[in-house]
């Protein structure tokens, strides 16, 4: 008995050794925002090319750093961090208040995220410019084809279809806007977006949400008799758990849908939970089918779930115990996708630059089409969500 104590005691020990050393590296989480803010600028120092484009758009991504840029500068109250921030948003935005190169025509509500962060520039600059630009997105969400049960259309050509990822791009920023300007009657419509959503894509025996849900069942990526899509893609469960924690920042604590949003987010979490890589704390690129050949450990889902996770346990929707894993979790990106340059800066590698549905060339929504997608380093859809879960390690 005597050596099979001893062993135990050693492994108990050594277990102990590496959860301080995994609580260690997960403390640094604001100077790891930081460094990763600080990098950010660095490699682009105009805002508009965080995303590597040849020219000023108005688009999802650099609304993401904008927003986690804000963020920094709460915490650190350096304005470096507002300045970038603002900078962007000075380069799109006319004297008018028009926001140049986006066309609310389109429906698209992929441009809608950029609107979050503004909130913040009108607070603390009361430039009316801000304030104009807020409407005008706002007007578009007033318009967006829905379908028959009133869900917002991603885009006006993709007819019918909601993806999971729109609930993330406009969903917090029609509740924000109901909560800045006391109408309180956009949050039934903010609720319903995710009810019609978890309710079509949601597979309860898997535990997850499919990418897609095509209403008209049209689309040959679709399941003839659900809609759905074929795939559990990571990024687009992370844009969606994002989504709901971020929500309820501003949906009312009497408002009848708030339960049900928080149970929707319980259903979200188990699933993630589920589907954590035991050995690295990561998530791969199609969530479900790890072993499979060709499925890799992929950056933006990791960090937006263990962004979503911290925010959902520090605020009591979800059980405390997602604390641990989600510090794996941290720990896992640290280990396996942060790079150390040879300027000082840091870069989060191994991030899928794009996936989608549909459009030309078709992409089907296959297995084999997510682990074809290009992979590339310092995406932004990665490293905006990175730098707030460091924020949230932080809190």
């Amino acid at each position: 008995m005597r050596p099979l104590l001893i062993l135990l005691t050693l492994f108990l020990f050594f277990s102990h050794i590496r959860f301080i050393k995994a609580q260690g590296r997960a403390n640094n989480g604001l100077e790891m925002a930081v460094k990763m803010a600080d990098s950010e600028i660095k490699h682009f120092p105009e805002p508009w090319t965080v995303d590597f484009n040849p020219k000023p758009t108005w688009n999802y991504t650099q609304g993401l750093i904008a927003n986690a840029m804000i963020r920094v500068w709460k915490k650190t109250a350096s304005e470096t961090y507002f300045k970038y921030a603002k900078t962007y948003a000075d380069q799109l935005i006319g004297p008018d208040g028009m926001i140049s190169g986006y066309h609310p025509e389109d429906y698209n509500i992929d441009c809608v995220n950029s609107g979050k962060f503004l909130f913040d520039l009108y607070e603390k600059t009361r430039d009316e410019r801000y304030l104009k630009a807020i409407h005008q997105l706002r007007d578009q969400l007033k318009s967006q084809p829905r379908t028959s049960e009133g869900g917002f259309w991603h885009k006006q050509r993709y007819p019918n279809q909601m993806w999971l990822d729109g609930l993330y791009m406009g969903a917090p920023f029609l509740a924000q806007y109901a909560s800045v300007f006391k109408d309180s009657a956009i949050f039934d419509d903010v609720v319903k977006q995710f009810l019609i959503v978890h309710h079509h894509t949601y597979n309860s025996e898997v535990g997850l949400n499919y990418h897609a849900w095509d209403e008209s069942k049209q689309q040959k990526w679709a399941n003839p008799v659900t809609g759905c899509s074929p795939n559990f893609w990571g990024r687009a469960m992370g844009w969606y758990a994002m989504a709901l924690v971020d929500v309820l920042d501003y949906l009312p604590l009497k408002h009848h849908g708030r339960s049900e949003i928080i149970s929707i987010l319980n259903q979200v979490a188990g699933g993630i939970k589920k589907y954590q890589d035991p050995g690295t704390g990561l998530w791969y690129q199609v969530l479900d089918q790890g072993n499979r050949d060709g499925n890799y450990p992929e950056a933006t889902v990791s960090s937006m779930f263990t962004y979503a996770l911290l925010k959902a346990s520090r605020k009591g929707y979800i059980s405390s115990d997602y604390k641990v894993m989600t510090i794996k979790a941290f720990n896992g990106i640290l280990e396996n996708f942060i790079a150390k340059n040879g300027n000082g800066t840091i870069s989060l590698t191994r991030c899928c630059s794009v996936a989608g549905l549909g459009g030309t060339p078709y992409r089907d929504g296959s297995f084999e089409y997510y682990i074809k997608e290009p992979v590339r380093t310092d995406d932004p859809k990665g490293v905006g969500p990175f730098i707030m879960a460091c924020l949230e390690m932080n809190n």
